[in-house]
């Protein structure tokens, strides 16, 4: 005899159909047998059975929502104890709960009876294997599927250095071990070891932000939006704040600066124009409501033309001369002036400092080169302010962060060390003539790997800073172009498919591979993936 039998009053065939459950008043159907064990519509069982007979209530047309040749193969489906015992998913038992396995096998059962349900002819299920091993093979891919962590190491070939995307700033070997050291054990966040007595997470890193940038006091946060809310929450709630209408930005996650001031309660007073603003336009908007001036990186774009704007020097004498102090949302967090790297300069956090600007905000995970967190330096007094309003604790920076904050400032003590070893500025340092014996090696392992499936050549183009830093600013590079023959979009999509996944650029219908982003040991990598990505179709069938 067969498995048990199960009696149900509603013809839960029709499901399989696709047909929608009964409405109020659906007639009662006469009950129509299901193979429990083999079916389980019921919700219990994964079911892959079907039975051949239908209450008296079905009328021909409903029976024929299930074509003879859909109930043949749902039929043909292993029961689940089956599947349970294929060495596949033997060996997933072996390693993980059984109750975990049999969630993976009735997954996969489920995809079956769906792909059966959803096919229009039986010709469409050609590919379809049915065999016990072939499911638990299945099964065992799914599961390894559902373990793998989503967030994963990628490859980035872009030569965008700091892709938002890609998590922006990869962290110095010396980041990386600190965060591994605090991590794996206790360790002092909040313990003054010299008295015993609770102490201060931002003293890790107080005198150090204060010694490298020149201010008196420092705190850090868990990015830069926070450290703008908490500085505008702490020092201008209820009162104007003076910006220029050329810096009311928009940056990534559609992060307003306007709106950023409505939430910290204070009250927006646009000046100048996009392109111009000048200091009597400042000076004009100041008001007896008046908490501060505002100047904001523009982070992500650059006007260019006729413009003109107050220096950093300029507005901190206007505020001060009306008691007022200078805010300044740098964003991108510069300590080493880049002109040393063949980059356009911009302002470093110490020069904001001696230009006056009283407090200043800046990103950890930016041009700084270290883990996300939100830095608020300057004045004492206004650190302070900040420090003690309640919104404080919620933006409050952990212990993994902090270390790896605490590591990565320190190697600045030395500069030619932080431009060494922090990998940011290590990659916008190289020069075009430093890439292309690198370009070159990669180009001949991409060459051997793909063969005659694609063209290589060595070619020259731009990288970016990215991450809302140096807009506009485009760095020479050497590129590895690589022109398949298959469509280049299926190939760039087959890339993102890799272990680890291959991130590229594509450009007129090449794929292309920028040095600056790139360590020697990921070559062999970006070479195999293109490998397989380059196959032809009937690879892909035959694998």
């Amino acid at each position: 005899m067969g498995p048990p039998l199960l009696s149900l009053p509603y013809p839960y065939w029709r499901l399989l159909a696709g047909s929608p459950r009964p409405r109020a008043g659906w007639p009662a159907a006469a009950p129509v047998l299901y193979n429990s064990d083999r079916l389980g519509l019921d919700g219990r069982q994964p079911g892959v059975g079907l039975s051949e007979s239908f209450g008296q209530h079905h009328s021909d047309q409903e029976a024929a929502a299930v074509q003879e040749w859909q109930r043949r193969w749902v039929r043909a489906i292993p029961p689940v104890n089956a599947v349970l015992e294929t060495p596949p998913v033997r060996e997933m038992l072996a390693r993980h709960s059984r109750q975990l396995v049999l969630a993976a096998v009735q997954a996969v059962l489920a995809e079956v009876r769906e792909a059966i349900r959803g096919s229009a002819r039986e010709e469409d299920l050609a590919g379809l294997s049915l065999a016990a091993r072939d499911l638990g093979e299945r099964a065992a891919a799914w599961l390894r599927r559902r373990l793998a962590p989503r967030l994963r190491r990628v490859i980035n070939a872009t030569g965008v250095v700091l892709h938002t995307n890609m998590g922006r700033a990869p962290l110095a070997p010396a980041a990386v071990a600190a965060i591994a050291e605090v991590a794996s054990r206790y360790n002092n966040l909040e313990l003054d070891l010299a008295t015993g007595e609770r102490g201060s997470r931002q003293a890790h890193v107080e005198d150090l932000i204060c010694q490298l940038t020149g201010a008196e006091a420092a705190m850090v946060v868990n990015n830069n939006a926070a450290a703008v809310l908490l500085m505008l929450s702490a020092l201008c709630r209820d009162r104007e704040v003076v910006i220029s209408r050329g810096e009311l930005v928009e940056i990534g996650g559609s992060f307003r600066v306007p709106e950023v001031m409505v939430q910290g309660g204070a009250r927006l007073v646009e000046v100048g124009t996009t392109n111009k603003t000048h200091l009597r336009d400042y000076e004009r908007a100041i008001g007896p409501n008046t908490g501060a001036i505002l100047k904001v990186h523009s982070s992500n774009f650059k006007i260019i033309g006729f413009t003109a704007a107050p220096t950093v020097a300029e507005l901190a004498d206007l505020a001060h001369r009306h008691g007022l102090p200078l805010l300044v949302d740098w964003g991108s967090g510069v300590m080493i002036d880049l002109a040393r790297l063949g980059i356009e300069r911009e302002m470093t956090m110490p020069e904001l400092i001696a230009a006056g600007a009283d407090l200043i905000t800046f990103s950890g995970d930016k041009l700084l080169g270290g883990p996300q967190g939100g830095f608020i330096v300057g004045r004492r007094e206004l650190v302070a302010a900040c420090r003690s309003h309640p919104l404080a604790r919620a933006v409050r920076i952990d212990k993994l962060t902090l270390a790896g904050i605490e590591a990565t400032l320190r190697l600045y003590l030395d500069p030619e060390r932080a431009l060494a070893e922090i990998p940011t500025l290590a990659m916008l340092g190289r020069t075009r003539e430093a890439l292309r014996p690198a370009a070159q090696e990669l180009a001949e392992r991409v060459a051997a790997a793909v063969g005659d499936r694609a063209e290589v050549q060595v070619v020259e183009g731009t990288s970016q800073a990215g991450g809302g830093a140096l807009p506009g600013v485009e760095i020479p590079t050497v590129l590895v172009a690589v022109t398949p023959r298959l469509p280049v979009h299926r190939v760039e999509a087959r890339l993102r498919e890799a272990d680890p996944p291959v991130i590229v650029r594509v450009q007129q219908d090449r794929i292309l591979l920028d040095l600056r982003t790139l360590w020697p040991e990921e070559f062999p990598l970006v070479a195999g993936a293109l490998a397989q990505a380059c196959k032809e179709e009937e690879s892909d069938d035959a694998g």
